[in-house]
């Protein structure tokens, strides 16, 4: 099984998994699996005899609710899994019964022991929760992982207030970081000291250099020996030792590194232009995701690129290989792309895969990444429109680079499946409306849109249809006449495409600077690095 990098996997994570990624080829794993956190405790635990609880996530409707599948998942686990693991969901099931919440762990069950397979011995795991399941999701990463390989639990603080009703408001996060492995990969991550603690602290200048630094203590607990300083054997106060060899203090002397107080006790000078600052703690206050912004791209569980890539600096090298198996929109293979590392996504939705793609291709111009699982032929995208409108709709988006619209809510249909933003005179974002149809289609659609783009103000709608278009309906597109362009060309205002000469190549005709609106930050790759993974 050869291992396929810089490389998006449409489909269920735990198939993909198995048959994908082979054994111990990934460094770093980084999963926010999809939960319904806002719903309450009674819902979340309510048997099957009760009312079922709403669909969480679209793309997870069936595989969070506890059924046939969840119950032949949790017969593998007792089957399959390690005593312990299989010891350990019997006793979850005993205690939580048959519920969404168990469903839940028998899926997170499941997909971890695959996720433990494909790391490597020197690997970690950063499972991202919060308070709805996370108590549960430690004891089950305990028994995979091994006790002794736990290493963290950090709280994140998502945002700086939050109104609950009659509770604590709910700001935080819970990022539980597992390794494989006694030896694993690490770097400290450090941030700016804060300037009280600078002047708290590093409030001496240093009489020939004119730098600041603080004073700090030579010796520590324990017995040790005697050295020499400023050619005077010193013994260390009682029950301590010196921390410094007799040639580290000689070393210190030479380059006037020691201070003497009046009493004669000597003290490392730590300048404070030598320290890389304040080492990060498990407790993470300084990264917060906005609500707006160039980064924000409307995707309700989107995490800040800031805490990502503070997660792949940390437990990965360059060159290393990332896996987020619930890849959702994508901030992790962004964080690791701007980091130099290889990535490997997984999600189940087109609408995920297609703002991902989105992204890379806004994010790095000329990136190359491999997009596999997706429809490649007409009888495949048929069956798609078949099985689910909405990702049909999404990945139709997709094939003409568009940003999909993913606020999709039964009974409110806006008329827009994504956009197309271009930008043909200064400092003027236009766009493109797309709206998407798999059957049924007729000259009353093409009146619809005529009617959304004028009602959005938009400058050219672009209709895919996956059935050819009627005669009535291309009429009816040629009398919504032309977009006239400051760049001197007239496009079509409502343009017909139909999926198979999109896949045969065919693009839109839209004005050819096209810069999208809101766009994440383009990536300015450092010097001496490639900005493209092969």
């Amino acid at each position: 099984m050869q291992l396929e990098t810089n490389a998006l996997y449409y489909g269920d994570n735990l198939e993909i998994l198995r048959k994908y990624i082979p054994d111990s080829s990934i460094d770093l794993i980084y999963l926010d699996p999809p939960f319904n956190s806002n719903a309450t405790y009674n819902i979340l635990f309510k048997e099957l005899t009760g009312e079922p609880s709403q669909a969480q996530i679209t793309a997870f409707d069936d595989t969070w609710h506890w059924g046939i599948e969840s119950e032949r998942t949790f017969q593998e686990i007792i089957v399959n899994a390690p005593v312990n693991v299989a010891e350990l969901i019997t006793a979850f099931r005993n205690f939580i019964h048959q519920n969404d919440m168990m469903a839940y762990l028998v899926m997170m069950c499941i997909r971890l022991l695959e996720l433990k397979r494909v790391l490597k011995d020197t690997g970690s795991i950063y499972l991202h929760c919060d308070s709805t399941a996370s108590h549960y999701l430690k004891i089950l990463m305990d028994a995979i992982f091994g006790i002794r390989n736990f290493r963290n639990e950090i709280i994140w603080q998502r945002t700086g207030a939050h109104s609950d009703a009659k509770r604590w408001g709910k700001v935080t996060d819970t990022i539980l970081f597992y390794s494989k492995g006694m030896k694993y990969n690490w770097h400290p991550q450090y941030i700016e000291y804060a300037d009280e603690y600078i002047k708290e602290r590093y409030k001496y200048i240093d009489k020939d250099s004119g730098r600041l630094y603080w004073r700090n203590t030579m010796t520590a607990a324990g017995q040790g020996g005697a050295r020499y300083f400023r050619g005077v054997l010193k013994e260390p106060p009682s029950g301590t030792h010196w921390r410094f060899s007799q040639e580290e203090i000689n070393r210190m002397e030479a380059e006037g590194r020691i201070y003497y107080s009046p009493s004669g006790m000597p003290y490392v000078k730590s300048f404070l232009d030598e320290r890389q600052g304040k080492a990060v703690q498990c407790i993470w206050t300084d990264i917060v995701m906005s609500k707006s912004g160039r980064e924000r791209l409307g995707y309700p569980t989107q995490k800040p690129e800031a805490l990502l890539e503070r997660i792949i600096k940390s437990s990965s090298s360059e060159r290393d290989i990332i896996l987020d198996p619930f890849c959702g929109c994508g901030t992790a293979l962004v964080a690791a792309q701007k980091l130099n590392r290889q990535w490997v996504g997984i999600d189940i939705t087109h609408l995920a895969i297609a703002t991902m793609k989105w992204r890379l291709d806004t994010m790095f111009p000329g990136i190359e990444y491999k997009v596999i699982g997706e429809p490649k032929d007409l009888s495949s995208v048929v069956e798609l429109a078949k099985q689910n409108k909405y990702q049909f709709q999404w990945w139709a988006v997709s094939l003409i680079g568009g940003q999909p619209y993913g606020d999709k809510k039964k009974g409110a249909d806006t008329g827009i499946d994504g956009y197309l933003y271009f930008m043909d005179e200064k400092d003027k974002v236009k766009k493109a409306i797309i709206s998407v149809k798999g059957g049924g289609t007729s000259v009353k659609d093409i009146r619809d849109l005529g009617h959304v783009i004028d009602r959005e103000k938009a400058e050219i709608g672009i209709f895919i249809t996956l059935e050819h278009p009627t005669r009535p309906m291309e009429t009816e597109a040629v009398t919504k006449g032309f977009y006239h362009s400051p760049l001197g060309k007239d496009y079509p205002r409502i343009q017909i495409l139909t999926i198979e000469e999109l896949l045969n190549g065919d693009k839109p005709d839209i004005p050819p600077w096209v810069a999208p609106i809101q766009a994440p930050p383009k990536h300015k790759q450092e010097k001496g690095k490639t900005a493209k993974l092969l």
